[in-house]
């Protein structure tokens, strides 16, 4: 990828009263981990300190008929090794991570494998030993016995009558619904009715750091954890599944080497304090990359189908659309993964006759579960295909048939619920298309195409949730602050963040601010960092917080200087007269007199997203989420018609952010995002076949390298300062995904002018679709044709 342009398309009038804000300041993780010196959970070790693995099954369906250790337990080194019937246990809850604030579902797996083997591997045994190759030995000394039961691998053979049952009583795990209007009249206003079927397909985090923890119990028998996570607050969670008190875990949370949710459930952690309990020494548990495979849930594949109502003019009447997840062998997130991809379905458009049905299915596939976009990518891979097609039946322009259908601010969403930010949809496609250009020349069998996708992504949990954070902001006698904050780093700079917002409120450059995060023991207890919720939340309640601290401050700076509050700011480590900045009072000078005063000089501060109650379950009506992000991608693509390759030249990504905080960690996650969705659309496949995995290396699962990526980018980022979060930012980590494949894949259809229904976009589709179009033109009419 070249050096990418950034653009701001309004004036930022309000920029002169912010100091840090919205700047591209180095963030405070980058010196460590530019020099080496930052320590990720791997680096850590401990003396005596044992190493273990997993013992999978490799069958996806099975019963564990007998398991026998007694040979492997006998090998020298080995400390310890666990089965089903060596634990007591409960099972692991997988509902709900981090959360408190509401009753979780039943949907628990087992942690070993007691008799049923649901999926292709599935723990069997836990395995203890001085190094990690004794281990190794030791797992392959294992003898067991697997009788093969019939499986179902596809989500709709599921669902018909006599299916193998995986779980429930008829394979459903998960339904939702949204009954919005009167369908039927829709259909009969409609001038056109367009009906396709999307498919989207099982993709992998592959993620640069596998899953990894060390796990210790301490003298005053807490279980320390230290591990990649997304979540701290899972050690209640873990201490439940073990069978002690919630004060008696401890999770540390390491600077995480790459999530996208797939460190969002538990992982390694309960496997490590059952054996740290065991042997009551140190364990660390590394994953292989081939033990990362089945290792966490991976993105759901779905089968949406829509049939749009559209008037001649383009104003869709209605729209009706069926949904299917393959939730494979546990439940997981599935619930909540398909109601994001239902509220998303209609898109950011205005769809006032929505007949919405959705179902997760489970199979012995493996388990899927949160993933980057959570569930809104699949809805917009299908709703902006759809929008694409419906022009073409029109003969109307793609970007005015959007056009006439945006959702504005006020409007109802598929929920009934109306968006109180500004939605600027219209704002970021205009201007992705203007700065894409125009088309790149085609020579020979090289066709060049231009493609467009809009989205509607939410920001921070479910409102039904009750969710919460909290942050604790500090000012030293020096004048320099410390923000103390469980939430977790996952690479994209979230304690880098709450610094710069500290910073900004008390006047203190960043690097004089330092973050202590990620522990659930001493830090303040912040929530998950997913559904693009860590700035929005945390930042909130360090903004909060900081805020408290800053107008005490403020305060006793106004006394020192002999004028009203309201003529103070601080910035540069000063407190000074707004229109007399020599007139100031140092920050180290201002604590002290508070100090003497008796002033407090930290805040703690929680805060709360808005609590609602679940939507109606008839319906599908109510709130869901805080609040939305809006935004677009154009990419031109060229295609080579003899081969099928397909070439990214030029991407430009437009999203209304609300507010940056820091511009470069803006671009990162938008540049990511990019990468990220062009292998999502061209090539990056998990394929199972009887729920035996088939691509399980880097070797068949292809993921983009840098030569794959656009060799233009352009991040357009829009700052309408309307978001909840602080100072009206949004979010941008899973909305930089969001529209990158859909806009990969109507370029594509717009280059070779036929469509790949189903995902990823391969050059064996796409020249098996151009021969289908050949034949079906050679045919002639009347007569039936067969591709063969």
């Amino acid at each position: 990828m070249d050096v990418p342009n950034t653009r701001f398309l309004q004036p930022r009038a309000e920029e002169k009263h912010l100091h840090q804000i919205g700047k591209p300041l180095v963030r405070t993780d980058v010196k460590g981990k530019s020099e080496g010196r930052t320590r990720y959970a791997g680096d850590y070790v401990m003396p005596n300190m044992l190493h273990a693995v997993v013992l999978r099954a490799p069958m996806a369906s099975a019963t564990l008929k007998h398991i026998d250790v007694t040979r492997a337990r006998a090998l020298p080194g080995v400390a310890c090794i666990l089965t089903a019937s060596d634990i007591t246990a409960h099972d692991a809850a997988t509902d709900l991570p981090g959360q408190t604030g509401r009753k979780r579902l039943n949907t628990d797996n087992q942690i070993l494998v007691r008799t049923r083997v649901r999926y292709h591997g599935e723990p069997l045994a836990l395995i203890a030993a001085d190094t990690r190759a004794i281990a190794e030995q030791a797992r392959s000394m294992i003898e067991f016995e697997l009788e093969p039961l019939e499986g179902v691998y596809d989500p709709e053979d599921a669902l018909k009558p006599g299916a193998p049952i995986v779980q429930s009583h008829d394979n459903i795990v998960s339904s939702h619904k949204v009954r919005k209007g009167d369908i039927e009249k829709a259909f009969a206003d409609a001038d056109h009715i367009i009906e396709n079927t999307y498919r989207t397909q099982f993709i992998e985090h592959a993620f640069l750091e596998p899953e990894v923890g060390l796990a210790w119990v301490d003298e005053n028998e807490v279980v320390n954890i230290r591990v990649s996570t997304q979540v701290i607050e899972h050690f209640r969670t873990i201490a439940e599944a073990i069978g002690v008190a919630h004060n008696r875990v401890r999770i540390l949370g390491a600077l995480v080497g790459g999530g996208f949710g797939g460190k969002e459930d538990i992982t390694v952690e309960v496997y490590l304090a059952l054996l740290a309990l065991a042997t009551r020494r140190p364990v660390k548990m590394v994953y292989s990359r081939e033990d990362s495979w089945f290792g966490h849930g991976k993105r759901h594949p779905f089968i949406i189908k829509y049939r749009t109502g559209v008037t001649n003019d383009g104003r869709i009447t209605g729209s009706s659309i069926d949904i299917i997840a393959d939730a494979g062998a546990y439940v997981f997130l599935s619930p909540y993964v398909l109601l994001y991809c239902v509220l998303a379905s209609p898109g950011p458009y205005r769809v006032d006759n929505l007949h919405v049905d959705a179902v997760a299915v489970a199979t012995n596939n493996m388990f899927t579960s949160a993933f980057r976009g959570f569930g809104a990518c699949q809805a917009a891979i299908a709703h902006e295909q759809q929008m694409d097609e419906i022009a073409n039946v029109l003969g109307m322009d793609r970007v005015e048939l959007r056009r006439v259908n945006y959702l504005k601010k006020g409007d109802p969403i598929a929920t009934g619920f109306c968006v109180e930010s500004e939605v600027w949809t219209e704002q970021c496609v205009d201007q992705a298309m203007q700065a894409l250009g125009n088309k790149t020349p085609a020579r020979g069998a090289l066709k060049i195409g231009q493609g467009v996708a809009a989205y509607q992504q939410s920001y921070g949990r479910l409102t039904m949730m009750h969710d919460t954070s909290e942050c604790w902001v500090g000012i030293e006698m020096d004048g320099t602050v410390v923000v103390r904050s469980g939430v977790t780093d996952i690479g994209a700079g979230q304690g880098s963040a709450l610094c710069q917002i500290a910073g900004e409120l008390l006047g203190v450059p960043l690097g004089s601010t330092v973050i202590y995060n990620s522990d659930s023991a001493v830090t303040p207890l912040a929530g998950t960092s997913t559904a693009s919720r860590a700035l929005y939340m945390t930042g909130m309640a360090c903004k909060t917080a900081a805020s408290a601290l800053r107008e005490r401050l403020i305060k006793r700076a106004a006394q020192e200087l002999g004028v009203q509050p309201e003529h103070i700011d601080l910035a540069n480590s000063k407190a000074f007269i707004v229109d007399q900045p020599e007139e100031f009072i140092s920050l180290k000078e201002l604590v002290g007199h508070c100090a003497r005063d008796g002033i407090h000089r930290s805040e703690l501060a929680q805060f709360n997203a808005p609590f609602t109650d679940p939507i109606d379950s008839e319906t599908g009506q109510g709130r869901v989420h805080p609040d939305y992000v809006y935004g677009a991608q154009a990419i031109e693509v060229a295609v080579d018609t003899d081969t099928g390759e397909v070439t990214v030249l030029k991407s430009v990504a437009a999203h209304d952010i609300g507010q940056c905080i820091n511009r470069a960690a803006v671009e990162g996650q938008i540049e990511g995002g990019t990468a990220m969705g062009i292998g999502y659309a061209l090539s990056e496949e998990l394929i199972y076949k009887n729920g035996q995995l088939m691509t399980p290396s880097f070797s068949e699962y292809l993921i983009p390298t840098a030569e794959d990526t656009p060799l233009e980018h352009t991040s357009i980022i829009l700052e309408s300062r309307s978001g909840l979060g602080p100072f009206g930012a949004k979010g941008i980590g899973e909305p930089a995904l969001t529209p990158v494949a859909p806009a990969v894949a109507n370029a594509v259809a717009d280059a070779i002018g036929v469509r790949v229904l189903d995902f990823p976009v391969t050059p064996e589709k796409i020249l098996k679709v151009l021969t289908d179009a050949r034949f079906q033109r050679l045919t002639p009419a009347g007569e039936e044709g067969s591709a063969g």
